[in-house]
């Protein structure tokens, strides 16, 4: 607390990132997948997907957890919780924290997912099935704490002794964008010094294809599969369902200049909002996702003029990608059309409720290196998404502040702002 019983606001910065993706398995991969334009999408290989309507997905490439962690504490975690345990180690292993050295008490983890282990529990259930009478005796005491949704932020507290806040946002699409925020506020009130924040979601299998196919939400482009994501394209017919996690480490800034640690950009500001519309319709006029979006700029006390770069929901699917574009028009005005906006969505597809984190990683990589990567495929220009969207090539863009969007069904808006780190400001 600081005179007059004034908390005081701590600021929070970015010392270490991990990153699982579609088309990279770390951080160098995934950042020279992006600058390449390089898709991470193709035919479902880990399951029989001949007789379903939908046959494109966006699958991790020869992940193995035991790279990560122990064999035997790898069985016990389901696929969600083995690569969000994964990004963890790589953004820890980034970070050079030392964490016997550390007060763990004031170490958490926020983490975003949209469904847990929805995967392990539809195969259980298939497995009950064709066990008979032998199905109840069959079942693992293992299976309820595998594929609960909290699992990953707690399996991530367990293999490095995390005793500090810890909690999960399943706010669908929205969950990790939310959770780096959730953890942001966590920090600048001083209840903890450093968070791993970020999603994590590995639920690819027959039946969560088949389920939101029946939605008529997803892609059905096969024939050339990665051309199946396609942002703001004009010939865009859904989103490509896709696995895998992003962690950050968050810290005080006090503490990470203490450690004197390599800071790689700062979180300025965050704010969620709800459309109260639709469970999974967004309003074409963007209202819900305009007004996360502006209380962001809010708390970050900046405008429009000063956002350098937007990193898009950009889904794919015909109502957000024209919703999106109504919301950054009602925010930024006259500056809407001079603002790089890119969708990772293109080249990693949707990773739900992990999305938000991998995106948060990309405008950070961006930031570095004074790169747009491209929204690839945009080939057929649609008249309603007219921004600058960075159509299939790079481009050098000097990035002082990025926005990061994530919308999910329900409603649920969620932005965040970030910066890059100027060392001599105080």
């Amino acid at each position: 607390m600081e005179g007059n019983g004034v908390r005081r606001e701590h600021r929070v910065v970015v010392t270490g990132m991990g990153v699982l993706a579609p088309n990279g398995n770390n951080l160098g991969e995934f950042w020279d997948s992006l600058i390449e334009g390089r898709s991470g999408l193709g035919i479902a290989t880990s399951f029989d997907v001949t007789d379903l309507p939908v046959k494109t997905v966006a699958e991790l490439k020869n992940f193995d957890p035991r790279n990560y962690m122990d064999f035997k504490e790898a069985k016990r975690m389901a696929r969600f919780s083995q690569v969000g345990v994964a990004a963890a180690k790589m953004a820890i292993d980034q970070s050079g924290i030392e964490l016997a050295k550390e007060d763990r008490t004031r170490i958490g983890c926020e983490l975003g997912t949209g469904i847990g282990g929805f995967k392990e529990i539809s195969e259980e259930i298939e497995a009950f099935a064709l066990r008979g009478e032998r199905g109840p005796d069959r079942i693992s005491p293992f299976f309820v704490p595998r594929v609960i949704p909290n699992m990953a932020s707690c399996q991530i507290a367990i293999q490095f002794g995390l005793e500090g806040p810890n909690n999960t946002d399943t706010t669908a699409c929205a969950a990790s964008t939310q959770a780096l925020g959730n953890a942001y506020r966590v920090l600048q009130r001083g209840d903890a010094d450093v968070m791993l924040a970020g999603g994590a979601e590995a639920n690819l299998c027959r039946f969560g294809l088949a389920s939101f196919a029946a939605m008529k939400v997803l892609s059905t482009q096969s024939e050339d599969p990665i051309k199946a994501s396609r942002p703001f394209d004009a010939h865009r017919d859904g989103f490509v369902p896709g696995e895998g996690a992003g962690m950050l480490v968050l810290e005080t800034l006090e503490h990470a200049r203490g450690r004197g640690a390599e800071i790689y950009g700062e979180i300025i500001g965050f704010a969620v909002t709800d459309d109260a519309f639709h469970i999974v319709m967004p309003e074409e006029d963007g209202d819900g996702p305009a007004r996360a979006m502006s209380k962001a700029l809010e708390d970050a006390h900046i405008g429009p003029r000063d956002v350098d770069y937007i990193n898009a929901h950009g889904t794919s699917t015909q109502l957000n990608d024209k919703s999106e574009t109504a919301a950054i028009k009602r925010v930024m005005g006259e500056r809407a059309k001079q603002i790089p906006i890119s969708s990772t969505k293109s080249m990693i597809g949707h990773l739900l409720g992990a999305a938000g984190a991998v995106e948060a990683i990309a405008c950070i990589l961006s930031i570095n290196h004074g790169i747009v990567h491209p929204t690839i495929n945009l080939e057929h220009p649609d008249p309603d998404c007219d921004l600058d969207y960075v159509p299939n090539e790079p481009r050098r863009h000097e990035i002082q502040v990025a926005m990061s969007n994530s919308f999910g069904f329900g409603g649920q808006n969620a932005c965040i702002v970030l910066k890059r780190f100027d060392n001599n400001q105080n």
